[in-house]
């Protein structure tokens, strides 16, 4: 068993609302306090989940609730025995935001979803609930396709939103961390993100959030076959020298991590498409290492920040979700993470 304290290790709650609705072939969402229910009945060794990460958005959240309904919400994370880590902006179309590379009207509502994401970790934060973490957001664009009309252009564009966004989240004392996904334009590879984010340059206030699912399809150039690190059939050896190669360029932004697995497809349901398929900790079918991969993003993690690491597994079926030994196993990878690349 290790010893490290360091990093915690959080759940996602949003894998009960990602892909779910009342659409056709679509299951209903999985309430809040159903998902800290079946994270806080996870437990491997006398270890259990520490914490958990949190999408602002309904069913889960009203983004615009009351700070006293926000103090309850966050009794109820505290009593089920969780801090609370990394929030996710309701930055899409359909939620609060819009696109930040849209026009003007678009880019204010973007940026609105900040403000309330920094309103609400605020409230938690002086709660007591939440002390590390950041606030995710993308660039609300699935036009890939829309963005390659003009990627100079547009990169700019949607660097001006985050340029504006992070000094929002300065101001409250919050970074913000994009998330590395095929499906978000601009930040559709490695290059592509690696570009947005130097044009940004703010890296004390708006750095990366790598997925292990997602920046696999990243090497595999998915979305921008010319970025593409790695082809199929490859070597092991041919692997990790283009894991390396990615993640040495994107490391040194990375403020936030979730551990997850991935299979080398592509999935997506809803208007959520096109990304990289999670897959469960233990798929056969899985191509990552999750302990070896994870090694790669979190060298010299505390030097950036990083307090916690998150699993992430989205778009699983309801009964993969409500079945206790998914958490279990989710939890054992989790921990021989902390076991090699720990600290403390």
């Amino acid at each position: 068993m290790s010893g490290h304290k360091l990093p915690k290790l959080h759940n996602a709650m949003w894998p009960g609302l990602v892909g779910k609705g009342d659409g056709e072939g679509q299951e209903p969402p999985i309430s809040l306090e159903k998902m800290l229910d079946l994270t806080a009945a996870a437990e491997v060794n006398g270890q259990k989940f520490e914490g958990i990460d949190y999408f602002l958005f309904l069913p889960h959240t009203d983004p615009q609730a009351s700070d006293d309904e926000l103090k309850r919400i966050a009794d109820m994370i505290a009593g089920k025995g969780f801090s609370v880590g990394s929030l996710v902006a309701p930055v899409w179309p359909g939620t609060v935001g819009d696109s930040a590379m849209g026009d003007s009207a678009a880019r204010l509502r973007f940026l609105d979803a900040v403000r309330m994401a920094c309103r609400i970790a605020k409230v938690f934060n002086e709660h007591g609930v939440r002390q590390y973490g950041v606030i995710r957001i993308d660039s609300a664009e699935f036009g890939v396709q829309k963005w390659r009309d003009n990627p100079e252009s547009n990169t700019a564009l949607i660097a001006e939103t985050f340029r504006e966004a992070a000094r929002i989240a300065a101001d409250s004392g919050e970074r913000l961390a994009a998330e590395g996904e095929i499906c978000w334009a601009g930040m559709h590879s490695w290059k592509d993100m690696l570009d947005l984010l130097e044009e940004v340059g703010m890296p004390e206030t708006l750095g990366f959030q790598a997925d292990l699912a997602h920046t696999y399809l990243y090497l595999m150039g998915y979305n921008a076959p010319e970025h593409a690190l790695l082809k199929e059939p490859y070597t092991e050896d041919e692997f990790y020298a283009a894991y390396e190669k990615m993640t040495d360029k994107l490391r040194p932004w990375t403020i936030d991590f979730h551990v997850a697995q991935n299979d080398g497809q592509v999935h997506g349901a809803g208007s959520h498409d096109k990304t990289g398929k999670h897959c469960p900790a233990d798929d056969p079918n899985g191509k990552l290492d999750i302990v070896k991969c994870s090694s790669y993003w979190l060298k010299d993690a505390p030097s950036r920040g990083i307090q916690h690491i998150c699993w992430d597994g989205c778009m699983f079926p309801n009964a993969t979700l409500e079945n206790p030994s998914t958490w279990n196993t989710i939890l054992s990878r989790m921990l021989d993470v902390r076991a090699e690349c720990g600290w403390e």
